[in-house]
């Protein structure tokens, strides 16, 4: 994974972390240690698909430039669809409390997405490639006059 791919996946899950961590301790005192399971859960749900999306969008922006935009989009509205499946195949469980989940699950998604709106408008990209011009002289239009 390059630096820059790193930084940016470093600056978008640790404040999902952290929520989670927030909103794990939380549920924990309201409904107990189910609740703090149901809240770790929900936020490593939350780093795993975002992760593996962030992965799929960036591979997808190097190898077919043109379909970056439409992929992210499609990524995010499959992201959030396949979160809302995970809330309905967990809201009979017993394993963690599934309300807990659920918030856990919608906070994370929206610190995610918060930090992701961050890490791009703090980024430094290029428009332009600066070294395009130094190594195509075919590049050049116009009269040699």
């Amino acid at each position: 994974m390059p630096s820059q791919d790193a930084r940016t996946l470093l600056q978008l899950a640790v404040p999902t972390a952290a929520v989670g961590a927030i909103t794990a301790v939380v549920s924990g005192l309201v409904a107990g240690s189910k609740g703090a399971i149901g809240g770790l859960v929900g936020a490593a749900v939350v780093i795993v698909f975002m992760g593996l999306g962030l992965y799929v969008l960036q591979r997808t922006a190097k190898s077919l430039p043109q379909l970056f935009q439409a992929m992210g989009m499609m990524l995010y509205v499959a992201q959030l669809l396949l979160l809302l499946v995970f809330v309905g195949v967990f809201k009979d469980t017993t394993l963690f409390n599934p309300k807990a989940f659920a918030l856990a699950l919608v906070i994370g998604t929206v610190v995610w997405m918060a930090a992701q709106a961050r890490a791009h408008m703090k980024a430094k990209i290029f428009y332009i490639d600066p070294e395009s011009d130094q190594t195509s002289p075919a590049g050049k239009v116009g009269s040699p006059s």
